[in-house]
């Protein structure tokens, strides 16, 4: 747990931002150089809130600042899209969609073709109230679509079994992508370090089966960054990499209708953990909360609208279902902050 937390604010987009690192007044966030931020909030747990300019502030922001590794081979100066291909019967959203082996292989292949730089293949759901799946049962559902695809595009696998981490990556998947933080089984850390795969670690307060039961938080902000750095630090004593470790904050797993809306308020805040940022809050249940859309295949509008502001907050991945709506939201919003950067 750290004293201090810090929070960009003030941010610039485009040529203002590039100016502006350049002269020191601002920084580059999460190593973005297109994103800028002028401020810094300071905050603790007492409540106590300080906001300052950014040249002046005598913290340490190296960690807010410093251009990320490349993960899974991919360079992260821009969002990138992370594209949902569930081979599932009962995934909240597309259960049942995909669980023919071709349907899968078709829908990941046309989901990169609208923009997906990588392909997210899950066979367990872990939406909220959901049981855990046999190692079997999951295999089976996801190595052949994760072979019938890794030879064209970065794969990442969703899952937090040891065994199918290691299989994926046999088959050739690039990236694991773990919603328990590596906390699921005891073997999976030394099993991910050995194999050099970069790692997504999602917080997630308690399991699926339960998660969203009564979700207690003292400051769902700090607690929740708090519960990451640790899970970095687990990592990193495993023999993992921290340029291989990129976080997600755990949008709707194990978090209120409000506190998601916080967590959301204060992505900035997560750039300080020095790693890579996914956010994932596609079609999810607060999102119909917000718009009256009770059908989580038909909540495409309001996840492009969480989708622009992650993006803003310099997210280095957003984890979603409807990526070519995602994609060309994201193109006209970076062409307008940015105009000089685009070319026809």
């Amino acid at each position: 747990m750290v004293s201090i937390y810090l929070k960009p604010l003030g941010l610039v987009f485009g040529d203002d931002a590039r100016q502006l690192i350049s002269t020191g007044d601002a920084g580059a966030l999460g190593g973005m150089a297109h994103i800028g931020f002028t401020l810094v909030e300071e905050t603790n747990r007492g409540g106590a809130r300080k906001i300052m300019a950014f040249a002046d502030c005598e913290h340490d922001l190296s960690a807010h600042t410093a251009e990320r590794a490349t993960f899974g081979g991919l360079e992260l100066s821009s969002t990138r899209l992370m594209g949902i291909v569930n081979v599932t019967p009962d995934s909240f959203s597309d259960g049942g969609k995909f669980v023919d082996v071709q349907a899968a292989i078709r829908h990941g292949r046309l989901i990169a073709k609208s923009g997906a730089d990588i392909l997210d293949i899950g066979g367990e759901s872990t939406r909220p109230g959901s049981d855990v799946v046999s190692d079997e049962e999951e295999a089976a559902r996801v190595i052949p679509v994760v072979a019938g695809l890794a030879a064209d595009h970065v794969v990442s696998i969703d899952t937090r079994k040891a065994g199918l981490m290691m299989q994926a990556l046999r088959a050739g998947a690039k990236i694991i992508n773990d919603v328990s933080a590596l906390g699921f089984e005891a073997q999976s850390a030394e099993a991910v370090a050995k194999s050099g795969a970069p790692i997504v670690l999602m917080h997630a307060q308690g399991d699926p089966k339960t998660m969203q039961l009564n979700p207690t938080y003292d400051d769902v902000v700090l607690d929740v960054y708090d519960a990451l750095a640790e899970r970095i630090a687990s990592a990193e004593a495993a023999g993992i990499s921290r340029g291989n470790i990129c976080i997600d904050p755990g949008i709707g797993f194990g978090k209120t209708f409000q506190q998601n809306l916080q967590i959301l308020n204060s992505l900035t805040m997560f750039h300080g953990l020095g790693v890579a940022m996914l956010v994932g809050l596609s079609r999810k249940a607060f999102v119909g909360a917000l718009t009256g859309v009770k059908v989580a295949g038909e909540r495409v509008h309001g996840s492009v609208g969480g989708a622009i502001q992650a993006n803003m907050a310099g997210a280095h991945i957003l984890r979603v279902h409807d990526v070519a709506a995602t994609r060309q939201a994201i193109n006209v919003f970076t062409a307008s902050l940015d105009p000089n950067s685009v070319e026809i």
